[in-house]
């Protein structure tokens, strides 16, 4: 008998064990919380599983006294000792009996979710959310939809006869204060949305259990656990459960957008528009269901499928192990036509969001110096590892499935060769992110202490832009001249896209730079140097793991 928790006990104790069966220390089983809800057995603090009367009944005479005859003599029809041996065999394969083992206590505070998500609990929020639930059941009607629908649609009406206004938003620096407080309304509205998840929740009767801050995918975010929905009598509430924050995300987007009207021109419309935008485009996000988002949850939901991206993902690498390394393979969803390509596009929609968070976050985290090159390569080691696990599943996929040793070692050294050709034969365009500045006449390109400076030669060519907190825009184009790197200090906003930036200091290599054509409006922006191609390989080395060590 195997433990999931680690460890191997003798065939003689994990039979007598199984012989006399006992719920481990971590289940508990609930009763149903409404007259037609199920029964739901709890491991640990998050998995839920829904159970027919029968197993209720015999996870309620498990008692590590009884043997097999016992209980059925208790259960009495339909159950038979080959009945209760296969349910007891079934039982401890989901890790639900005791198993002999040291348990060890997992922390209720902080929680690693595979493959890119931290959480820390900060707050038990069920007290807090049972106070507001006369308050909530004002708004949980047909008007309170009618209203929400009004505001989120009214929003993006809003933003739509403000395109030019909004577009200028997007791409210029916001004053300090202004940033400050985009990034305070932002923080806010992820918290209202997950107390929006908690708060319908609990208007269904459920229980929120833990409520905090958490990193997912490199994306500082807030998280409510209402794993409890699984408690709910009825399928409408909980797809409501899972929709309730992106509504109420929609909501404040829209409100947002709708105070811009009335706001005038100046620092404080535009953080109200950068501030709907992001949070409508957040919402779209959560919609999506290849990552375990409102989106996913919602859709599992409403087809009544537990681990449905667990299960569609492993739809996914048999049919890919069938491809390369033959053998045969059972799906796990036979009846979901649309199970592998579900499952395909899940195993790659997190490295989308990876290459997306890469792209916003890049030049910014570079423009920090080594402390920002070094999370850059942190990331790029775990990526590596995610990958090298999903190559292992798949692998011991294909050796289940009956595929032979000698197909699998050709298919992967035919995989490697591919790799190193891509890696060595397909060439890229290399550019080296910095800032320029605009002083006296005079041109200098500035660059963070983790720049590749020997890819920025005498002549090469220097995109200079304005660049905002979503988008950036070319204001013009210089050449670097011949002169040696100095050693100084430049302007915050050269990195980071706010105006106050410019009387704040940060330490730089500053070279000389021409201009060419008409100079740029703005005096201190951010730039891109031309330096070439690379092959793929040395792209990818220079521009993620190199940094960190320069």
């Amino acid at each position: 008998m195997r433990s999931g928790r680690g460890g191997t006990l003798a065939p003689e104790r994990a039979t007598a064990l199984l012989a006399r069966p006992q719920l481990a220390p971590d289940v508990t089983l609930h009763e149903p919380i409404a007259e037609d809800a199920p029964w739901v057995v709890q491991r640990g603090a998050q998995q839920y599983i829904r159970v027919g009367s029968d197993m209720v009944r015999l996870l309620q005479a498990i008692d590590g006294e009884r043997g097999h005859p016992d209980l059925v003599a208790e259960l009495g029809p339909p159950w038979t000792e080959q009945a209760v041996g296969e349910a007891v065999e079934s039982l401890s394969r989901m890790r639900l009996l005791e198993d002999g083992l040291p348990h060890k206590r997992s922390s209720t505070w902080f929680k690693f979710v595979p493959p890119l998500t931290f959480q820390l609990t900060v707050v038990k929020p069920d007290r807090m959310l049972g106070r507001l639930a006369p308050l909530l059941r004002l708004f949980a009607n047909r008007a309170g939809a009618v209203l929400a629908a009004v505001l989120a649609l009214g929003g993006l009406l809003a933003l739509a006869s403000q395109a030019p206004v909004v577009k200028e938003s997007l791409g210029a620096p916001l004053p300090l204060g202004i940033l400050l407080g985009v990034s305070g309304a932002s923080v806010l509205g992820t918290a209202l949305h997950e107390m929006g998840h908690g708060a319908v929740l609990t208007h269904h009767g459920g229980r929120p259990s833990r409520m905090g801050v958490m990193l997912f995918y490199l994306t500082p975010a807030f998280f409510c656990d209402v794993s409890d929905g699984w408690r709910l009598p009825e399928r409408r509430q909980r797809v409501q459960v899972a929709l309730a924050g992106i509504v109420t995300q929609l909501v404040i987007a829209g409100s947002a957008g709708l105070a811009s009207l009335a706001a005038g021109e100046g620092g404080l419309r535009d953080g109200m528009l950068v501030f709907a935008v992001s949070t409508y485009l957040t919402s779209l996000l959560n919609l999506l269901p290849f990552v375990k988002l409102d989106g996913y949850i919602a859709l599992m939901t409403h087809l009544d499928i537990s681990h449905l991206r667990d299960r569609t993902m492993a739809d996914a690498r048999r049919f890919l192990a069938r491809i390369l390394f033959g053998g045969r393979y059972e799906k796990e969803l036979p009846g979901l036509w649309w199970s592998v390509p579900f499952g395909l596009a899940c195993m790659l929609f997190p490295l989308y969001l990876i290459g997306l968070a890469a792209t916003l976050w890049l030049d910014l985290l570079q423009g920090m110096g080594i402390f920002g090159a070094t999370l850059v390569l942190v990331a790029v080691g775990y990526l590596g590892y995610r990958a090298w696990a999903g190559g292992r599943r798949l692998v011991r996929e294909a050796r289940t499935g009956g595929a032979g040793i000698g197909r699998i070692c050709a298919t992967a050294l035919l995989a490697a060769a591919t790799a190193g050709a891509a890696l060595t034969m397909v060439s890229v365009p290399y550019t080296v992110a910095g800032g320029y500045v605009l002083e006296d006449g005079r041109a200098s390109l500035v660059l963070s202490d983790s720049a590749d400076l020997e890819a920025v030669t005498p002549g090469a060519e220097v995109t200079l832009y304005r660049r905002g907190m979503v988008t950036r825009t070319e204001t013009g184009t210089g050449t670097v001249e011949r002169g040696r790197a100095e050693e100084s200090t430049v302007p915050l906003s050269a990195f980071v896209p706010v105006r106050e930036g410019d009387s704040l200091s940060v330490p730089a290599l500053v070279l000389p730079m021409a201009v060419t054509g008409t100079a740029p409006a703005e005096a201190i922006g951010t730039a891109r140097v031309a330096a070439g191609t690379r092959s793929l390989g040395t792209w990818l080395y220079l521009s993620y793991i190199a940094p960190a060590t320069r």
